[in-house]
């Protein structure tokens, strides 16, 4: 791994800058869909400015580059769209390994004109959830797993995607779950996506062949919430400049091949007590703890609220399908994958919790926040989880959103998650995906056109 120490303030940053002699800085902002937002800064400018400044409306744009006219939302952000002082967070410098030249790419958080975090930024809301455990003594743990599609490239958007060709000058014309060497057929792509990340010190861990025809995933070891989030947010632009620079694309769409399965972000989640150092899931005696059973609770109470956060588009909802490889309800059970909440077999100290509703299409930093605000209210509120589900979650009925716009009246509605994650961050959020929506509402699908154009 590269050594990049974790730097602590700007006087260390610039010194990392220096012995690398990099001369231009990429400093970024994710956005509320997670898209990389900014300015490219000569060196001596990021030296003098120790940052950048960017609208305030930057942060709140939709997947499609607009924002909200009226409404709740300019309540919350100003019509007038202030400039935002945007400060690099000295920790996540990395090198940008495919530039032409020595450049750096640096993380910025967002704060308004009083000092303060921008309340409805990404990193602002996943950061406000966080002080809540470390008010309670807590730190909590994440790991990701992100799955994703490999894709011929595709400059028409009316047309179905197609599976991209591997070294043997085929396609996969089946699934090939866990296979290595349908792995092995884009080698040359890998090995490029993992020198990147050991030039960028992404702590990436496995990579396997997921179920779906062209489908990957690559796990992440375990960290806190804010490293994991910008990680994911880093090897999501690395992979995707990788598949360019080999003929492909890379796609985090939940549902991106209508006869393939969903691609989700599990995050598997746990509790330190920050004193003690222990597992807070887990008892003395090594037996789930009560705080394991409420952090349970919480997340079948919440994710529901939650789903417009997890689901963040119309396309999400495609992939939660009975039998899909995705849940449909919140049961809850032991190494079950047909459940929404999974408990993993591991050992007392490795006690966690895996959400399997996270489609990869969500921002990472606002999904991590959102299903540590569900476990969180669970154990203040001593929410008891439903009895454990053993047998087959896809025999039950639907228990979550089918629809972005369901979703988002629930989430609205939802008093505890509000609290949580923020009046503003909420109110911005979800008038920026009625936007959205709105927009999906203008198109005429192919499906209209072939049932209803000479049928009704």
């Amino acid at each position: 791994m590269v050594d990049r120490p974790e730097l602590l303030n700007f006087a260390e940053l610039e010194r990392w800058l220096d012995e690398r002699d990099i001369n231009e800085i990429e400093c970024l902002v994710p956005d509320l869909a997670g898209i990389a937002r900014g300015k490219i800064l000569p060196r001596e400018r990021f030296t003098a400015e120790r940052g950048m400044r960017l609208p305030e409306g930057t942060v709140a744009l939709s997947v499609g580059g607009e924002v909200p006219r009226r409404g709740k939302f300019l309540e919350v952000v100003d019509a007038t769209d202030p400039d935002m002082d945007l400060r690099p967070d000295a920790a996540t410098v990395r090198i940008v390994p495919w530039a032409a030249k020595p450049t750096a790419q640096v993380i910025h958080d967002c704060y308004d004109s009083k000092g303060r975090l921008v309340p409805f930024a990404a990193r602002s809301v996943l950061r406000r959830v966080c002080r809540y455990y470390e008010e309670a003594g807590w730190s909590p743990i994440v790991a990701p797993e992100l799955e994703f599609y490999l894709v011929a490239s595709s400059t028409d958007p009316d047309l179905p995607l197609k599976l991209p060709l591997g070294r043997s000058g085929r396609s996969e014309s089946t699934r090939q779950p866990y296979s290595i060497d349908a792995v092995n057929e884009f080698d040359p792509l890998f090995e490029d996506v993992y020198d990147y990340c050991e030039q960028m010190d992404l702590d990436v861990d496995t990579l396997i062949h997921e179920t779906g025809a062209g489908q990957m995933e690559i796990n992440f070891f375990h960290a806190h919430p804010m490293a994991l989030a910008d990680q994911v947010f880093f090897f999501k632009r690395t992979l995707r400049e990788t598949a360019l620079r080999h003929g492909m694309h890379a796609t985090f769409m939940a549902k991106p091949i209508a006869s393939e399965p969903g691609s989700a972000m599990h995050v598997h989640q746990s509790i330190v007590d920050t004193a003690s150092g222990r597992n807070l899931f887990s008892k003395e005696d090594g037996s789930p703890s009560r705080e394991f059973d409420w952090y349970i609770g919480g997340l079948q109470r919440y994710i529901p609220a939650a789903m417009a956060l997890f689901a963040p588009y119309v396309n999400s909802y495609r992939r939660l399908a009975r039998y899909s490889a995705a849940p449909i309800n919140i049961h809850w059970g032991t190494d079950n994958r047909t459940v929404g909440i999974r408990a993993p077999v591991a050992s007392p100290a490795s006690r966690r919790v895996e959400n399997r509703v996270i489609g990869a299409d969500a921002n990472p930093y606002i999904a991590i926040a959102a299903t540590l605000a569900c476990g969180y209210l669970g154990i203040r509120e001593r929410i008891e989880p439903t009895a454990e589900c053993t047998d087959d979650a896809y025999r039950s009925g639907y228990s979550l959103s089918r629809s972005l716009g369901e979703a988002l009246q629930v989430l609205r509605e939802d008093q505890g998650l509000r609290e949580i994650l923020g009046d503003d961050f909420v109110t911005v959020y979800t008038e920026v995906k009625e936007v959205e929506h709105d927009e999906f509402m203008k198109v005429i699908s192919p499906w209209e056109r072939e049932h209803l154009l000479l049928h009704v």
